[in-house]
């Protein structure tokens, strides 16, 4: 196993995915604070470790497999509580079911991709990294919910969490598009 800086910061960022449950559940009056930092912390090493691996040429097959895990990984438990948290919000569970969706889709159709030697056609685009920087800012207004100087936060984050899953949708398009005459000549 090919443990460098880069793929320790993503091991890293997935052992901290039960302290972000826990703090998100903890009875405590600054758990949202910390749950959200938390949160937060995972997206900055999320960054940090992409630009470790790219500027220490640290880029592995292990990496590769593991931070896209690691980013899913806190995505969806993240969607998870929060649609436990408020169960009746309509908007935030629709964005989360287009979110989750498209994830599934699109790493099934990478997979499959891969194994018609076509995996470059359906790499990382800027509108999935447009889509990732808006859920995560979405996300993170979400948990944190609380008003902030008079700002309406979880307002702002449901209003973030729409546009995240337009751009979701979007970015969903743009690699089914350019998969499509594989996917046409399929047999």
């Amino acid at each position: 196993m090919n443990i460098n800086i880069p793929n320790t910061l993503t091991l890293f960022r997935m052992g901290i995915i039960p302290v972000f449950i826990l703090a998100f559940y903890w009875p405590h009056p600054e758990a949202h604070v910390i749950a959200t930092s938390i949160f937060f912390i995972a997206g900055i090493s999320d960054w940090f470790d992409g630009y470790l691996a790219r500027k220490l040429n640290q880029q592995s097959a292990l990496g590769a497999f593991l931070d896209p895990l690691a980013d899913k990984l806190m995505v969806v438990v993240a969607l998870c509580l929060l649609i436990a948290e408020y169960p009746d919000n309509n908007w935030l569970l629709f964005s989360a079911i287009i979110i989750l969706a498209r994830e599934i889709i699109i790493s099934s159709l990478r997979e499959w991709m891969a194994t018609q030697g076509k995996d470059n056609i359906v790499m990382v685009s800027f509108a999935g990294k447009a889509k990732t920087f808006a859920q995560l800012w979405a996300l993170g207004f979400l948990i944190y919910g609380k008003d902030l100087f008079d700002l309406p936060i979880f307002t702002i984050g449901i209003v973030l969490i729409v546009w995240a899953a337009i751009l979701t949708l979007y970015s969903m398009m743009t690699y089914l598009i350019s998969a499509w005459s594989t996917i046409k000549n399929a047999g």
